[in-house]
């Protein structure tokens, strides 16, 4: 192994006082180590847990690597805190030091604003281009214009982030994905789109911040997105494989078959082929007929009409692609043309995707909904293979969470990943061709988590049922909300079990506020939330990762159930199975592994700073009784762990007392 670079510990020294911090063992192993996978080409699994600062111990030695580093992170909001705060910072507290501090930040092509758009125009069903929409959208379409217009004028970047506060249907008017652009050469406002501004931003820069997704596209898909670069770190890494797994999924309803024939009709050459658009939507509606005959779930064996209909969409968007004539100069630069024509190839591509039938895929049909239709789905079985022959083969990748270790180790997360348990430890330089060497390092956290938090394990209440929470979780939750006065953040399964405990903490105890998701924007409900620590704070998944409330604020956290995935989940029943046919445990691999992650990710809300003090109460028994609850616990941070619900309730109130 290489002697530690110098250089690495002195200029994180530096950048940490000139910030204003202390230097912290974790961040100093974490740097170093960092470093020397970028210097000897071995992977890193680094776990470093909240408050440890791993944004610095991997953005300083990437600074100082001889050559490009792309920083992939899961969220925009990790990536606009990179870009915005740490990055910056640590080029003004770096100084003069003689390190390329040049950066630059790369998103997917509809996070951008698009000047053609605006300027000429959105293709309405028809693909006529249409100047303004009509109706209430209007007023924030014009607005959108005259920033993106600004944006161009004043040297900025388009981001989407920047924009005047819109919806997704409103950006919609102003932006385009990558099947609807007509590409830098063809658009007549080229030179100064905002997507290949960035572009060549990024290919000046010595370090490049994406997201995993555009990390995918790149390196899994091979569809050039990023400079050339030799190492990545992926923030967030805990996300990769859900996030690589969406990049490659794709799906189809009858109405996008219909939307690319209403698109095409102009378009397509009548004369030499009939009405290739015609036949494309008679291929919609047969979908459409096989669809309504299909029981939603996962599609092991796809029904005759089904995979006749998909046949017969595939088909005719090829023919209908077929039928487009050559483009003439006068049409070059068409964009309802080329959006028409990119809308085809999306149905031929994903029918003849889905139609195919291959066991590396697993294809569905979702649930219909009063608002949305059925849709089927088709994503890849596993990604660990790709992953280690297109990433891992190519690349040095370090990942970094503060959530790897599951079960008192890196193994499940590596074999996620595809890096094998039995490589961890070889040496670069020994192994073949065929061994991906790998080391997995676990920095620690600042926080004394045994006396700063309690894992309250509800052994003596019933198992979840599936009906929602009952009567005794109801009661333990009051009880645990009225110790606490308030300060809960209750993470739940279900939006209807949030909704249900809310309900019954507001009856029986109406002297304190309590919010339910849904019920305002999270902004707004986490806004609430910290301005009174009487209050309680209900929701369902997308509170488990994205909620930052250190302080007296949150001093209990609730989980209802152990979240594993629903057992008719398509894709994570299909891995499971397919695991199980290999001779390994899928309910571990698969199931207790997306759990604890979740469990983990969903703990983690408690404790934010060396002051915070709680308890994370989890009303499953079937964590302190199972068999799979060992792993599952030391899957958590080292709390102290208890039973006793009458212990936990003096907490609360000495902890609400002051």
């Amino acid at each position: 192994m290489p002697e530690p670079d110098p250089r690495v510990r002195e200029l994180l020294g530096h950048a940490v006082e000139a910030l204003g911090g202390q230097e912290r063992e974790g961040q100093v192993a974490m740097a170093q180590a960092v470093a020397e996978a970028m210097d000897d080409g071995r992977h890193l699994l680094v776990q470093a847990g909240t408050g440890t600062g791993k944004s610095l111990a991997y953005l300083v030695p990437s600074l100082l690597h001889g050559d490009r580093v792309v920083v992939a992170t899961a969220t925009l909001a990790l990536q606009h805190q990179l870009v915005e705060r740490d990055i910056p910072r640590l080029v003004e507290a770096v100084g003069e030091q003689g390190v390329d501090t040049s950066y630059a930040v790369l998103k997917g092509r509809s996070n951008y604003a698009c000047l053609h758009r605006i300027r000429e125009g959105v293709p309405d069903d028809q693909g006529t281009l249409v100047d303004v929409p009509e109706g209430s959208m209007a007023s924030k379409v014009l607005e959108l214009r005259a920033w993106a217009e600004k944006e161009a004028d004043d040297g900025g970047s388009g981001e989407r982030d920047r924009a005047p506060r819109h919806t997704d249907r409103e950006w919609r008017q102003v932006s385009v994905g990558h099947r609807d652009c007509l590409g830098a050469s063809r658009c007549p406002f080229g030179q100064e789109c905002f997507v290949e501004v960035a572009r060549e931003e990024a290919h000046r820069s010595h370090l490049v911040v994406t997201n995993h997704s555009l990390l995918a596209i790149d390196a899994i898909e091979g569809v050039p997105m990023i400079p050339d670069y030799d190492v990545v770190v992926i923030d967030e890494a805990h996300e990769v494989v859900a996030r690589v797994t969406q990049a490659a999924t794709d799906e189809l309803a009858p109405s996008d078959v219909d939307r690319a024939a209403r698109r095409s009709q102009k378009h397509v050459d009548t004369e030499s082929s009939g009405s290739a658009a015609d036949d494309l939507a008679d291929a919609g509606d047969a979908l459409a007929t096989a669809i309504a005959e299909t029981e939603a779930g996962r599609l092991d064996q796809v029904p005759e009409a089904l995979s006749d209909a998909l046949v017969l969409v595939r088909d005719a968007a090829r023919a209908c692609l077929s039928a487009y004539p050559r483009e003439s100069e006068k049409e070059e630069g068409d964009a309802g043309r080329q959006q028409a024509r990119g809308s085809v190839q999306e149905i031929f591509t994903t029918a003849e995707r889905m139609a195919a039938q291959v066991e590396s895929d697993v294809l569905w049909l979702s649930e219909p909904t009063d608002r949305i239709p059925a849709r089927l789905h088709v994503a890849p079985l596993q990604v660990w293979g790709p992953m280690r022959d297109k990433l891992l083969s190519d690349k040095t990748v370090v990942f970094t969470s503060a959530t790897l270790r599951l079960g008192g180790d890196f193994s499940a997360i590596a074999t996620s990943l595809g890096l094998k348990p039995a490589e961890e430890g070889a040496e670069p330089d020994d192994a073949g061709d065929s061994v991906v060497p790998w080391r997995g390092l676990d920095v620690g956290s600042p926080f004394d988590y045994g006396k700063q938090a309690i894992l309250y394990l509800a052994r003596h209440l019933p198992p979840p049922g599936r009906d929602g929470l009952g009567a005794a979780q109801l009661d333990e939750i009051v009880d645990l909300v009225d110790a606490a006065e308030g300060r809960t953040l209750g993470l739940f399964s279900s939006r209807r079990a949030a909704e249900a405990a809310a309900a019954v903490v507001r009856e029986r105890l109406p002297h304190l506020t309590t919010l339910a998701q849904g019920e305002a924007q999270l902004p707004e409900l986490a806004r609430q939330f910290v301005g009174d620590p009487h209050t309680c704070l209900f929701g369902t998944l997308s509170l488990w990762q994205g909620l930052d409330v250190p302080g007296d604020t949150c001093q209990l956290v609730i989980i209802d159930r152990i979240p594993f995935p629903r057992p008719d989940d398509p894709l994570m029943s299909a891995r499971a199975r397919a695991a199980d046919r290999e001779g390994r445990n899928g309910f571990m691999e698969v199931s207790a592994t997306h759990a604890a992650l979740l469990l983990a990710q969903g703990t983690g809300r408690l404790i934010r700073t060396t002051t915070d003090q709680g308890v994370v109460a989890v009303l499953d028994p079937r964590l302190a009784t199972a068999r799979y609850g060992g792993f599952l616990r030391a899957s958590l941070p080292p709390m102290w762990q208890t039973t006793d619900p009458a212990v936990v309730r003096q907490a609360l109130a000495r902890l609400a007392a002051g």
